[in-house]
């Protein structure tokens, strides 16, 4: 899958939901061994929940990973720096495909970032080990890969006028585990591990309000393939939003989007 392009802007158009989930996964994490608490965000995006851990431990050294220029030099133009508690937000450029501890970590956390990691949860070892004993390895990820939104933009990837552009540009189902499946690896490395899952109903604003979602999450790969192609991309743009409206209807209230997610929080054995 090519790696998409970002855009921050259209991302924090609805910074309040998404960052919803970031603070319900922090509210689980129990206390943490270090002080002041050494901590990794994977995926840290435009830094907006990462700043939700410096509120939650004042003291802490949070440093942000992504391999997103663009997210990152919003991250740091916002956020980095010195925090009202002492602590200090940092930011730098990392894969979350590769990257590995280079210190002991007392809480490695991420958002909504591991689904566009392939394989990610052979990488649960390495970061655990990269922990101190009672350092907690903590991550939420969208288990909506089934809902109607992914489902009608890979349908119209794959129907004949784009099959051949976008083939093998969007994730599937099988691009997170379920709950139990989490519990299993987390807990085969040692650790006391605490999984659930959530459906949030999101009520939505505005003109066709899910494909502006999606446009800063789910569809950047499609807009990323198509970007040297105007036309095509208004094209695609055009029948999916038409897909949408009929899929979520707007309500008198708004338009309802239901948003499973799933969490994991593991302690290493202290």
């Amino acid at each position: 899958m090519p790696a998409p392009t970002w855009d921050p802007a259209q991302y924090l158009r609805h910074a309040g939901h998404r960052a919803r989930p970031f603070a319900d996964l922090l509210a689980r994490v129990p206390g943490l061994p270090g002080e002041p608490p050494r901590v990794a965000d994977l995926g840290c995006g435009p830094g907006n929940v990462t700043a939700l851990i410096a509120d939650r431990w004042p003291t802490a050294r949070v440093t942000g990973y992504d391999n997103a220029p663009e997210m990152l030099a919003r991250a740091r133009a916002d956020h980095e720096g010195p925090t009202p508690g002492g602590g200090r937000l940092d930011f730098a450029p990392a894969d979350a495909r590769t990257w590995t501890p280079g210190e002991p970590y007392d809480l490695i956390v991420s958002n909504a970032t591991l689904q566009w990691v392939p394989g990610h949860a052979e990488r649960f070892a390495d970061w655990v080990e990269g922990l101190r004993p009672g350092g907690v390895l903590a991550f939420q990820v969208p288990g909506n890969f089934d809902a109607p939104s992914h489902r009608l933009m890979r349908a119209l990837a794959e129907s004949p006028p784009w099959r051949d552009r976008l083939a093998g540009t969007l994730r599937h189902a099988d691009a997170v585990l379920g709950p139990e499946a989490y519990h299993e690896r987390l807990a085969a490395l040692g650790c006391a591990a605490d999984v659930w899952e959530t459906t949030y109903l999101h009520v939505l604003q505005g003109e066709d309000p899910v494909l502006d979602w999606v446009k800063g999450t789910g569809l950047r790969p499609v807009l990323t393939a198509l970007a040297d192609d105007p036309e095509a991309r208004e094209d695609f743009l055009a029948a999916y939003r038409q897909a949408l409206r009929e899929a979520y209807p707007a309500g008198p209230h708004g338009t309802p989007f239901p948003f499973r997610r799933v969490f994991a929080v593991a302690r290493k054995e202290a």
